[in-house]
């Protein structure tokens, strides 16, 4: 009789564990598949992992798999091969009325913004006619996206983010954002918890302007968590937030160098909240780069100088984009290029990763 400890023959081991190894990544159960593809970003995701095999794309077609779209990139926009607008919509459609956070980088626009918006209402009666709760899209992340200019201007477009209601996180970086655009999305978000407003430092020349503060005092009053990494606040921006905001905790004014945390200005916001990083503090851990404009410097780097400055305006809005409405847009996406989808295919009977 063969002991209880000797180890199982190779024959009665599944497949997906012969010899110690995965042999045949498709075996793999679609709960383990979708925890492990859950950790790309939404770019690798539609541009790699859906291709690998049939099993593989199910999973990536599940609309729980788009509840949170990752679209972090590096800007280099014109490398790529595809369009990260149509893509992400693409995303947004498989979601299903389902996403409850987004990040998109260097390639937001007024359409896209409108589109997500959009497909949120459409999705609502269907999921409603179901029985299904809807959660409804809570943190939005959008960083340099330059050509945002009128999605919620008083001169723009402002239903799209009043579709978002309940919006509680929302980070706005180095984009084109105004006062107005801030009172916009104060008035309509009534549950924002967390503001980020990220900009570029600038030592010099100093240019204060409190119109982001004052739109922040007289909106977002329920405020827990504001980071204005480089704003051009000044001391009296910074007053009427700490009179207004009574729940703030956590305060990020690093690079504000407007602000003099001194006296009774500097003591209230030590009593007051938890947490306060100050204008010179160090820039250690934050994810974007630190670098201040200094013209007084001949080393400073003045590449995003035109952000701080409102350079651009409504008149610049770009024209739509080809396909905005056509869903055939979303095929090169869904089939990986091929204008049929290629699992139908003879020659695909066999999964890649079999």
């Amino acid at each position: 009789m063969a002991s209880s400890s000797s180890p199982p023959s190779s024959s009665s081991l599944p497949p997906v564990m012969e010899d110690g190894e995965f042999r045949d990544w498709a075996d793999i159960p679609p709960e383990l598949t979708s925890s492990i593809l859950l950790r790309l970003g939404t770019i690798e995701i539609v541009e790699n992992a859906q291709k690998v095999c049939k099993s593989w794309r199910r999973v990536c077609k599940d609309p729980s798999m788009w509840k949170k779209i990752d679209m972090h990139n590096l800007g280099d926009l014109g490398s790529m091969n595809y369009d990260l607008e149509i893509m992400c919509r693409h995303a947004v459609d498989r979601s299903q009325g389902g996403l409850i956070k987004i990040d998109v980088w260097y390639f937001g626009t007024d359409h896209l913004l409108n589109y997500i918006a959009e497909r949120f209402c459409l999705s609502l009666p269907v999921t409603q006619n179901l029985g299904l709760n809807l959660v409804p899209l809570h943190c939005m992340g959008l960083g340099y996206c330059v050509t945002l200019y009128s999605a919620v201007s008083l001169l723009g477009n402002m239903y799209a983010i009043v579709k978002f209601p309940l919006l509680e996180d929302l980070e706005v970086s180095y984009c084109s954002c105004s006062g107005e655009t801030l009172k916009v999305v104060g008035r309509s978000c009534l549950n924002l918890k967390t503001l980020k407003l990220n900009r570029v430092g600038c030592k010099s020349p100093r240019i204060e302007c409190d119109d982001d503060a004052l739109a922040i005092a007289e909106t977002m009053l329920g405020l827990r968590h504001l980071q204005l990494f480089g704003n051009r606040l000044t001391d009296t921006g910074l007053m009427a937030i700490l009179d207004n905001c009574p729940n703030l905790e956590h305060l990020d004014l690093r690079q504000c160098f407007n602000v003099n945390l001194v006296g009774d200005l500097g003591k209230r916001c030590s009593e007051r909240i938890k947490v306060v990083r100050r204008p010179n503090d160090s820039t250690h851990g934050y994810p974007y780069d630190a670098t201040a404009i200094d013209m007084d410097s001949s080393d400073s780097d003045h590449r995003f100088f035109f952000d701080n400055i409102g350079y651009y305006s409504d008149s610049n809005s770009s024209n739509d984009l080809p396909g905005d409405s056509d869903y055939n847009d979303y095929d090169h996406y869904d089939y990986g290029h091929y204008d049929h989808d290629p699992w139908d295919h003879d020659h695909y009977d066999h999964d890649i990763c079999g």
